[in-house]
């Protein structure tokens, strides 16, 4: 059965609860029975050999758990139940206590994640519809094992039903998972100078870290490629979530996985941190766009007031309106450290484009991005086309960032427009109508991976017109020949730039108060005392690169228009920006007069006409 037919046999459910329920709970019943069914079939093939080494340690009175675990088809999780899901129909009766029993056979691993859905109460109301056994047998006449549907596929499956019920109930799907060409991409570009890793044979061990993990897609696909690379290398997943139904799949997933399920915390990652004082290899993370961060405001500011830098943030604070800048804090905090040569990590964080330029120099946003410039933490920016997410249709990038630059990268940072690098989707999904192809995952990787600067180049006739598709040419590649009276249009797509040209000073400039007689009034005491008093109405300010002389650029483009001006140093201040789209932008020459002249005079000649046939 492929995904489609999957996810449409589960979403038939719900014909059976309409009237019942609402559209909007129809995920309270059929996540957790997916859930439920999924486990079910991992557990099929051991069932009898759980059940017999129950008997034989609790007779000899010992502990059973860990010996259970050892028997398990899982290793991981393990049910006590005599009956599976399908031998549960044949006593349609007691069906409602019978499978509460068989949720509570389960391992306490697995029993968390029905007590997170709040299943039970779920159970208790079918029953009471009349529907619990409708619906069970629909499950159970369902094989979800692994061998029949891998894990890949079933995160699939999971992550259509969450934007399915999300958009039914006008909830944001997007703050559950992200599209999963966009996390290929973002897993190759954090692994990708890796080769002691990623080279077959070498059985290391690292980890990787989501702080908004959502139903794990992240995680999943971190594991799968590593996996893929190098058969011999381990991949521990760690991660925290806040949804509780998000977290329960995430946890069945990481249960089946064979992970250690306490690497994966349930609660608001930024006030309360579940995996305090550890360190990461490999990070990723999705945080939700534009959402507030005051209901955690106060934990959030005792932390950055009392803890300042040995906490996670320390740089500064965002303003409340937009709180995933908080999130790359959290994860700069979590980077292991490089010593002699060995450790240190890579991060790929997706953000809207506020981060980039928000706020001015001194505040926090723009604090922050000081500190991850003068620390040569950033090592790229993507960004990627719009309408990529289920909820939102804004323009996203992703910031790869790592504490152990190669040389040829330190105290650089590599721009790329992946903006034209696009399919349309056959179907769209909420907001999202475009979507990556492997081979546009290729190019960007392979652009990160060079570190050089490349182009989009057309070649142009002599008419404008352009002769066939453009091409990719990086800095090292030979440019086409364009033909007699032609040319070359170029658009630039990877770019390089020192920290330093992100940064400027912004200079307050004061004018003198003057008198009705036009005369300049002094202070009269104090240190300032013989000194103009600045006139609060004619104060502007002034940004001046980093690099460039302050004192000269005053004295060449404030003094020759005001000549009485001065510079107020006591409030000069550092900041930061990146303004993406201004380093991307190709000029475009406007259109001749003629032509438009003449597209007016066609436009109101069809107008005429139409008029003149309505009123014949």
């Amino acid at each position: 059965m492929n995904q489609a037919a999957l996810s449409a046999f589960i979403w038939s459910v719900a014909d059976l609860l309409r009237g019942d329920y609402k559209q909007s709970e129809y995920g309270k019943v059929i996540l957790p029975f997916t859930v439920l069914r999924r486990l079910d079939c991992v557990l099929s093939a051991s069932r009898a050999k759980v059940l017999a080494e129950k008997a034989k340690r609790e007779a000899s009175g010992v502990d059973p758990h860990p010996f259970l675990l050892r028997v398990s088809e899982s290793k991981a999780f393990y049910n006590t139940a005599p009956s599976d899901l399908p031998k549960l129909l044949g006593d349609q009766d007691n069906l409602a206590q019978n499978l509460a029993a068989y949720l509570h056979a389960f391992s306490p691993d697995a029993r968390d994640i029905f007590e997170r859905f709040e299943f039970q109460t779920q159970i208790d109301r079918l029953a009471k519809a009349g529907l619990l056994y409708l619906v069970t047998e629909k499950f159970a006449n369902i094989d979800l094992h692994p061998q029949r549907v891998d894990n890949a596929k079933m995160g699939h499956v999971f992550e259509e039903l969450i934007r399915k019920f999300a958009e039914i109930s006008n909830e944001t799907a997007g703050e559950h998972f992200t599209p999963r060409e966009v996390i290929k991409l973002m897993v190759n570009l954090i692994f990708i100078e890796d080769d002691e890793v990623l080279s077959p044979g070498n059985a290391v061990i690292r980890t990787l870290y989501d702080p908004t993990a959502g139903t794990g897609g992240m995680l999943s696909v971190g594991a799968e490629h590593l996996a893929e690379h190098n058969p011999q290398a381990r991949l521990t997943l760690h991660g925290q979530e806040l949804n509780p139904e998000s977290y329960a799949i995430c946890k069945a997933d990481m249960l089946i996985r064979g992970q250690e399920v306490s690497n994966i915390t349930f609660g608001n990652t930024l006030s309360d941190d579940g995996h305090a004082r550890q360190h990461f290899d490999y990070m990723l993370s999705n945080p939700p766009f534009g959402v507030e961060w005051k209901k955690v405001e106060k934990d959030v500011r005792r932390e950055h007031e009392e803890r300042g830098f040995d906490g996670r943030f320390g740089p500064g604070l965002p303003r409340v309106s937009d709180g995933s800048m908080l999130f790359l804090l959290h994860l700069v905090s979590k980077m292991s450290p490089v010593i002699n040569g060995e450790g240190g990590s890579r991060i790929g964080i997706v953000l809207n484009g506020s981060p980039l330029f928000t706020g001015g120099a001194g505040g926090g946003e723009s604090e922050i991005r000081r500190y991850l410039l003068e620390n040569d933490l950033v090592e790229a920016i993507i960004g990627l086309p719009t309408d990529m997410f289920y909820n939102t249709s804004i323009a996203t990038y992703v910031w790869i960032l790592s504490n152990k630059k190669k040389e040829d990268r330190q105290g650089q940072v590599q721009l790329i427009d992946a903006s034209s690098f696009w399919q349309k989707m056959r179907k769209s999904l909420g907001s999202k109508r475009k979507e990556l192809s492997e081979a546009h995952i290729a190019t960007i990787t392979r652009l990160f991976g060079s570190f050089t600067e490349a182009h989009m180049v057309t070649v142009l006739a002599a008419d404008g017109q352009p002769l066939g598709e453009p091409m990719l040419v990086t800095g090292t590649d030979d440019l086409p020949t364009p033909p007699p009276d032609g040319q070359l249009k170029r658009i630039p797509i990877s770019r390089i730039f020192d920290n330093r040209e992100f940064g400027y000073t912004t200079i307050t400039v004061e004018r003198p108060l003057r008198d009705d007689a036009g005369n300049v009034v002094l202070f009269e005491k104090g240190k300032q005392k013989g000194k103009p008093q600045p006139d609060t109405r004619l104060r502007d300010t002034e940004s001046v690169p980093l690099g460039v002389d302050i004192a000269g650029y005053f004295e060449r483009e404030v003094l020759p228009h005001a000549p009485d001006a001065w510079i107020d140093e006591s409030k000069s201040k550092v900041g930061y920006e990146i303004p993406f789209n201004r380093h991307f932008y190709v000029f475009q020459p406007p259109r001749a007069l003629e032509d438009i002249d003449a597209e007016l005079k066609t436009v109101s000649t069809n107008i005429m006409k139409m008029l003149e046939a309505l009123a014949e």
